[in-house]
């Protein structure tokens, strides 16, 4: 489960901002939350690949923490549209690729 939100945007395409649990043993510290972003032709395809990538319990209910604008431009801007950090209330902290996040997990198995 995630709290999170989205945003449309005007070419009709959706950014989702999820707030999860770090997955054990990737990128982040254990016990922290991070933010992911998702850009998609919609919510069910933006949902659709994080659980592709392992995720599996992940869904979205309301709109209560939607995307900030510069969350927007970080998920537009990065070739892949999905990115995370560890801290989304630090703004000097930079958007990481999600290959990152799972790397480590992905070696521990």
């Amino acid at each position: 489960m995630a709290g999170g939100g989205f945003v449309k945007l005007p070419d009709g395409s959706v950014i989702v901002a999820l707030s999860l649990p770090s997955p054990p043993g990737g990128g982040a510290l254990p016990g922290t939350r991070v933010r992911v972003l998702v850009h998609a032709r919609n919510r069910q395809r933006a949902l659709t690949r994080v659980r592709n990538l392992g995720l599996r319990a992940v869904y979205l209910r309301g709109n209560s923490e939607p995307p900030t604008p510069d969350e927007v431009s970080a998920a537009l801007h990065h070739p892949e549209g999905l990115v995370w950090r560890s801290a989304p209330e630090d703004e000097t902290e930079s958007w990481h690729p999600i290959g990152r996040l799972l790397r480590r997990q992905a070696g521990a198995a």
